[in-house]
């Protein structure tokens, strides 16, 4: 197993090169980070490479990383989690968008169609820009929702509320009328994980 693994960060060093800003491993899993500016070029050769072949695209999520822990990094990342069934090999490859504001990275549905929803929902839930997508518009939330709920400065309340009005005879927004309050939430400790 660990020759497996050492021979995929070689393979990914050696194709790779300069254009891997990071090489992770841990758990028995591979991370890798690349610059935004190298989606499309880093992974058109993550699928295509022989000795990768990283033809199925599993998960693609986005990441806020707003007040985490002590980082000091970009706040938004998307993170693409791939399988070669030629290999049967799993990698992980995580993006920082370059612009903290305005997150815009490459989107990779050309690459793998699949990405196409998982896209739109990251756009949806975290305001994820994917330049290049063909039809990026929300997912789960309705159109008229204003913000993104995934991000960790979304009120946990929302910004507005929907209600049916009997006068009116149809739905209506209305800010929301809930009194602010503190959730504490429960937290898996690091050093008690997995001790059951």
């Amino acid at each position: 197993m660990m020759t497996e693994k050492k021979s995929l960060r070689d393979e990914l060093t050696g194709l790779l090169g300069d254009k891997v800003v990071s090489l992770h491993e841990a758990l028995g899993e591979t991370t890798i980070v690349i610059g935004a500016s190298d989606i499309p070029g880093v992974m058109t050769q993550l699928r295509d490479a022989e000795a990768l072949r990283f033809a199925q695209l599993i998960d693609l999520c986005g990441v806020d990383y707003l007040e985490y822990r002590d980082w000091e990094g970009r706040r938004f990342a998307v993170v693409y989690h791939l399988l070669s069934h030629a290999h049967n090999r799993r990698l992980r490859v995580r993006v920082f968008a370059e612009d903290d504001d305005f997150p815009v990275v490459d989107s990779v549905s050309g690459i793998w169609p699949d990405a196409n929803w998982f896209e739109r929902e990251a756009f949806d839930l975290y305001g994820l820009i994917f330049t290049g997508h063909p039809d990026l518009r929300r997912i789960l939330t309705d159109y008229g929702f204003v913000g993104n709920p995934f991000r960790k400065d979304f009120p946990l309340s929302g910004h507005v509320e929907m209600r049916y009005d009997p006068e009116q005879q149809r739905v209506v927004y209305q800010p929301v009328s809930i009194e602010p309050r503190v959730v504490t939430p429960r937290i898996v400790r690091e050093e008690n994980f997995g001790s059951n």
